[in-house]
């Protein structure tokens, strides 16, 4: 770096005759000037912070393309105004791209290189002639932009023509389509006229059958009155002979009422046979007396005994655990918990599969504690496949079936226990709470149930 740099020194004082009597005339053209901050903008990488000017070294650890976006102007001022930093970048460049330098300093170069590339090493080298260098790239990029301009207003020129021969065809072809729908339209006119007249005709005949049938009603009404005065001559003739049935089914009642007193005389005969032969049968088979009465079967409260109604009236919070307590404490009592309502109710964020997990590790704790029969219903209608799961201890498990609801199938669980045995709906599901009631279960709120297994 020492050597590059004592070159660069070398190199500056060698050129700065020449500096000093070439300066362009005018603002580098735009391709050249970017041409010179690429070509900075990769060899400054090499230069240790101590040899980057000022303005530069924040830019010092940017990768090359984002050094030229955000330093490029900082770039371009210090190689104008810092005469060392340029013969840094001179250097540099030697070393680079050393046949295009190289030929440069002997002031032959090369005809096939590119005229910006020729021109922003020129300025950076400084050597002889490089105003004239620099300027002869900017008017050859001048002329390459005239002859691309040139060239895309050819094209330009081309598509507009082959637009228009389009756009004439276009034209030609909608007039052929447009004579063709008018012959179509003035056909199709020709028929519906045809179609008017023929309808014409169709209702001129139409009118003349509303006349005939006209004709024909008024002899038909005429008919009908001659049939309706014969109809009731023949109904007066009928009621006279229904008065003669009359007449003849009351003295057939009275003969039959005569008739039915020896009838009676040997059903009752009869009747007392049956009677002593059952007497007799229930001394053969010694048959204790009835003890139970219709009126035991009637559900009542008696006396002596709670039921879940009567549990409902005493203080107790409508989610207190010790109210499920009372409940569970009937005697067989029959827990019905709708699954997801109350997962849903207490732990909605985590997984289906998990809800019921904990909700059924903690129910078989209280179907141990408690002794009373659970029963757990999910809605299983909309699940892709059968749940595969070992029911815990106790604790009786059942999905509701395809086309049905877990409410549904609880209301089924209810209508299917015997009047009279305590069941117990835990939802908070308005509509399930007052279906089991209607059919005699006594609805839980899930919190109470949740506070419940939060104590176990």
């Amino acid at each position: 770096m020492g050597s590059s740099a004592g070159e660069a020194g070398s190199s500056g004082s060698s050129g700065s005759p020449a500096e000093g009597a070439e300066a362009l005339d005018g603002p580098l053209p735009e391709g050249v000037r970017r041409r010179v901050i690429a070509l900075t903008g990769d060899v400054v990488g090499g230069l240790t912070v101590g040899e980057l000017p000022a303005p530069l070294r924040q830019y010092a650890r940017f990768t090359p393309q984002r050094r030229a976006k955000f330093g490029g102007n900082a770039m371009a001022a210090s190689l104008e105004s810092d005469a060392a930093f340029r013969h840094r970048i001179a250097a540099r460049l030697r070393e680079r791209l050393p046949d295009l330098t190289g030929a440069m300093e002997e002031g032959t170069p090369p005809p096939a290189a590119d005229p910006v590339d020729v021109a922003a090493v020129a300025y950076v080298l400084r050597p002889d002639g490089w105003v004239k260098l620099v300027a002869a790239a900017g008017e050859e990029a001048q002329r390459a932009r005239a002859e691309r301009a040139d060239e895309e207003t050819q094209a330009e020129l081309a598509r507009l023509r082959s637009e228009l021969a389009d756009a004439r065809a276009e034209s030609r072809s909608q007039a052929h389509r447009i004579r063709a729908e008018a012959d179509a339209l003035r056909k199709e006119l020709e028929s519906t006229r045809r179609k008017l007249r023929s309808a014409q005709n169709d209702v001129q005949r139409g009118e003349a059958a509303v006349r005939k049938a006209r004709a024909e009603v008024e002899s038909a009404r005429a008919e009908a009155a001659a049939e309706r005065t014969a109809a009731e001559n023949e109904a007066r003739r009928l009621r006279a002979r229904l008065s003669e049935a009359d007449a003849a089914l009351e003295a057939g009642r009275r003969a039959a009422r005569e008739s039915r007193s020896i009838e009676d005389m040997r059903v009752r005969l009869l009747l007392d046979t049956v009677l002593d032969a059952a007497r007799g049968l229930r001394r053969e088979l010694a048959l204790p007396p009835v003890e139970e009465r219709p009126a035991d079967a009637v559900d009542a409260v008696r006396p002596g005994r709670v039921s879940p109604n009567e549990v409902a009236a005493r203080a107790l919070s409508a989610t207190d655990p010790a109210l499920l307590d009372q409940l569970l404490a009937l005697p067989q009592a029959h827990l019905l918990v709708d699954g997801y309502n109350v997962t849903k109710s207490g732990y909605p964020t985590i997984p289906l599969e998990k809800q019921r997990m904990r909700l059924l590790g903690g129910l078989a704790v209280l179907a141990a504690q408690s002794g009373a029969e659970i029963t757990c219903v999910f809605d299983g209608a909309d699940l892709a496949a059968p749940v595969l799961l070992a029911p815990p201890r106790g604790v009786r498990v059942l999905f509701s079936k395809s086309g049905q609801t877990a409410d549904e199938l609880i209301d089924q669980l209810v209508r299917a226990e015997p009047p009279g045995r305590p069941v117990l709906v835990v939802s908070s599901d308005r509509e399930v709470a007052e279906g089991c009631a209607a059919v005699g279960g006594r609805p839980v709120a899930s919190a109470t149930l949740l506070n419940r297994l939060a104590r176990t």
